[in-house]
């Protein structure tokens, strides 16, 4: 049968509809049938790995991806402007938890744009300017939390335990990096061209993708770079699977703490040298 010169040729999307139209019996069949659309170039690999994402998203709790306590960067409402601005230039997020640092308790967000409408020298009261907080359970799903956010038009949420305690904070782009991947923006530090930054605290942010022969060079370690090139492939080697945000490791000296992560590689490692008394004490 000769085709239809007036017709078309069928697009990427099209093509794949008609591969798919024999209906998968169960999740893996629908995998293995995505996989097989991507082998005949009915889609390139990042579409591949976007509906994944999306079925993956659906199979997530909140508590998989959110940012802990101890690493979210606050506000406390006792604070004098003077004393909290400076970390929040330093820390460059477009919203802060605004917490009463008596009592722990999350009061609201301070989105850092109403800052800019203040005026030097202005006696403030942060309550004013604050926004309500959404809280919600570790254990909500991901999609549901997809939708609630895209519904009330919120970019962040805070995470509580079974307790009622906070238990750390997620936001829209947090959802979205287990469906896209990572999403940098000017301020991370991946797009630096500098692969190991000391901080104040004297603890080293390191990229991933840092060859081990340059973390040797710069932290006086002796890796071997015969099994693996770079500093993530040597972590994830480590810990024998693919670890989450906040995620620490021990191992020859070092302290290896995961600082940015997504559902398919590491990004960003915090490196810590071990005092020489703490390495003899967890060997």
């Amino acid at each position: 049968m000769e085709s239809d010169p007036s017709r078309p040729h069928k697009n990427w999307l099209e093509r794949l509809s008609a591969f798919l139209s024999r209906a998968p019996e169960d999740r893996e069949h629908l995998i293995e049938t995505l996989h097989g659309a991507f082998e005949r170039n009915l889609m390139d690999a990042d579409a591949l790995a976007m509906i994944e994402g999306v079925l993956q998203v659906g199979e997530m709790q909140v508590r998989d991806i959110m940012i802990p306590r101890a690493q979210m960067d606050t506000v406390d409402i006792n604070e004098p402007p003077d004393v909290f601005l400076p970390r929040v230039i330093e820390a460059a997020h477009s919203r802060f938890p605004v917490i009463d640092g008596e009592k722990d308790d999350v009061l609201g967000i301070l989105l850092a744009k109403d800052l800019l409408r203040l005026n030097i020298g202005e006696e403030v009261d942060m309550r004013d300017i604050l926004r309500p907080a959404i809280f919600i359970p570790e254990a909500k799903r991901l999609n549901v939390l997809l939708k609630e956010f895209r519904a009330s038009r919120n970019h962040m949420a805070i995470v509580v335990d079974e307790y009622g305690g906070v238990a750390g904070l997620v936001t829209i782009e947090d959802v979205l990096e287990q469906i896209v991947g990572d999403i940098e923006d000017e301020y991370d530090f991946d797009e630096t061209e500098d692969n190991i930054i000391r901080d104040k605290s004297g603890r080293y942010r390191i990229k991933a993708t840092t060859e081990i022969c340059d973390f040797n060079a710069a932290m006086g370690s002796e890796f071997s770079d015969e099994d693996y090139d770079t500093v993530g492939g040597l972590v994830l080697n480590r810990f024998g699977r693919l670890p989450k945000r906040g995620e620490t490791i021990e191992f020859d000296g070092f302290k290896f703490q995961v600082l940015r992560a997504d559902s398919r590689r590491v990004h960003t490692l915090i490196v810590e040298k071990l005092a020489q008394g703490a390495l003899q004490l967890s060997e």
